[in-house]
């Protein structure tokens, strides 16, 4: 069964990062690129009486734009154009997902971010608050990284909530679709309330953290190796900073404990992530049980 994987297209920066990291991800893992563009459903008369005159020019200036996307994306990714219509771009998208069988949606970050850094504009807010598929956000200037880079690193970040069983087979299942290393990271901040003696609450939290990532190891499955480190920092973007990052790498997050089944939610720590993380997130939805 071909992997698929939705890109939510817009002709703009934003929509240029979303189909760099996805045209990565597909060429890496062999997958079809869904390349999708959703219009406001209004557009197609569902509302009101349709101006076939705006309708017509619409879907004609689409469709130009979904050709210029996969001129850019070039002969090396297997990719499929799709125009659809919805409520919303986050709706359209999902209904996309579940359409095409994808195991995973791709959007850019908003316009206007760091480059290099993802902000959360209102439709990966959407998804990432409410999707049972899971999504990936390009930070600005994914556009800039070839395609023919892949993904050089996956990792897993992994916990003990509720959840982290998910991350840890996705990482280890995207490891092997895109034929790249696996590196699993526990964080660990030292956030201390008043009074509390700094130094013990240190060796606490990174003996907890060195206890999740044995925990990680032994649950790998037969056969898969991977490299595994503590990132520690006063802060959970400090602990982020401090790490290592490669081009072409990609990290993979769960949802919060807030998220009800088989849904995204976008907990605080990845939250803080973003706001220091270097590459791209993949948010996944936490597990039914």
């Amino acid at each position: 069964m071909v992997t698929r994987i939705v890109v939510g297209y817009t002709a703009n920066e934003s929509g240029a990062d979303a189909l760099a990291l996805g045209g990565r991800l597909a060429a890496a893992s062999e997958a079809l690129l869904e390349v999708v563009m959703v219009l406001p459903i209004e557009a197609r008369g569902a509302v009101v009486p349709p101006d076939t005159g705006y309708e017509r020019h619409l879907k004609e200036r689409s469709r130009g734009w979904l050709a210029e996307a996969s001129a850019r994306l070039g002969d090396g990714v297997e990719q499929a154009l799709h125009i659809r219509y919805a409520e919303s771009f986050a709706e359209g998208l999902v209904a996309a997902a579940h359409e095409f069988g994808a195991s995973l949606i791709v959007v850019g970050a908003a316009r206007g971010g760091l480059l290099g850094r993802s902000r959360i504009g209102s439709v990966a807010n959407d998804l990432l608050h409410a999707s049972d598929v899971p999504v990936a956000l390009a930070p600005a200037g994914s556009r800039e990284t070839p395609v023919s880079l892949g993904v050089t690193r996956i990792t897993g970040a992994v916990g003990t909530r509720s959840g982290a069983g998910s991350v840890l087979d996705i990482s280890v299942r995207l490891a092997r679709l895109t034929h790249a290393p696996l590196r699993l990271v526990s964080l660990v901040s030292i956030d201390l309330p008043a009074g509390m003696d700094e130094e013990l609450a240190s060796l606490a939290s990174t003996a907890h953290a060195d206890d999740v990532l044995e925990a990680a190891r032994r649950a790998l499955p037969a056969g898969t190796t991977a490299t595994s480190v503590v990132a520690s920092g006063d802060t959970i973007e400090q602990a982020v900073a401090a790490l290592e990052w490669h081009a072409g790498e990609v990290v993979i997050v769960g949802s919060s404990r807030l998220a009800t089944p088989s849904r995204l939610f976008l907990g605080s720590t990845a939250s803080k992530m973003l706001r220091e993380l270097p590459v791209p997130m993949i948010v996944v939805p936490r597990a039914t049980s």
